[in-house]
């Protein structure tokens, strides 16, 4: 399964490299038979300056990237993403084509300013709620909760909370037992979810 995780100017750094580490750990455990395949991309081709001036060197862009089977989008200073209109028009394009969606953070921001989601339940980071809620008011928008799954849908609390989610989509494709060894590897306290 090929997981990207759209990363921009500005990203917040745990928030694609906490699920990045997850499913490329969970793949390690695997040994030969690896389940995923994880990358970043980027709008253009080169360096991306996240947070804190943090650079990442995305391994594909909008113009080079592999067929996506699981898009994470992530948060940050999401506000001149969202002003994108070929940023937006790719979200939606390779949501539709992807079996499952997935934000960190304010990342869901950015889903619902290219209609991925429209009325569904969601949550992002705590701090962001109101503004969620304002700016998308047919949301369904949770909180005090790390992750929300509305089915080819999940979207996860802020920064840390990613690899909360990244643990429990390991464990919804590929069993509780991976995503408990996953998170034990990674020193991570975290127990498959009861639900």
């Amino acid at each position: 399964m090929n997981v990207g995780i759209y990363c921009y100017e500005n990203a917040e750094v745990l928030d694609f490299a906490g699920p990045f580490e997850v499913f490329s750990t969970a793949s390690r455990l695997c040994g030969e038979s690896p389940p995923f395949e994880v990358f970043l991309i980027s709008e253009e081709p080169g360096p991306v300056l996240a947070r804190a001036g943090f650079s990442v060197n995305p391994n594909y862009h909008f113009a080079n990237h592999p067929t996506i089977d699981l898009l994470i989008v992530v948060g940050g200073v999401h506000d001149l993403e969202m002003n994108k209109p070929a940023v937006l028009s790719w979200i939606k394009t390779q949501s539709g084509q992807a079996s499952l969606v997935a934000s960190v953070c304010t990342g869901v921001f950015l889903l619902a300013a290219a209609d991925v989601v429209t009325d569904h339940k969601v949550t992002t980071h705590w701090e962001d709620v109101v503004s969620l809620r304002e700016r998308f008011p047919n949301l369904h928008v949770c909180e005090e909760t790390r992750w929300v799954d509305s089915g080819n849908i999940i979207s996860s609390g802020g920064i840390s909370a990613g690899i909360d989610m990244s643990l429990y989509i390991v464990g919804r494709l590929q069993g509780s037992e991976l995503a408990v060894r996953t998170a034990k590897q990674m020193e991570f306290d975290w127990i498959w979810p009861e639900v």
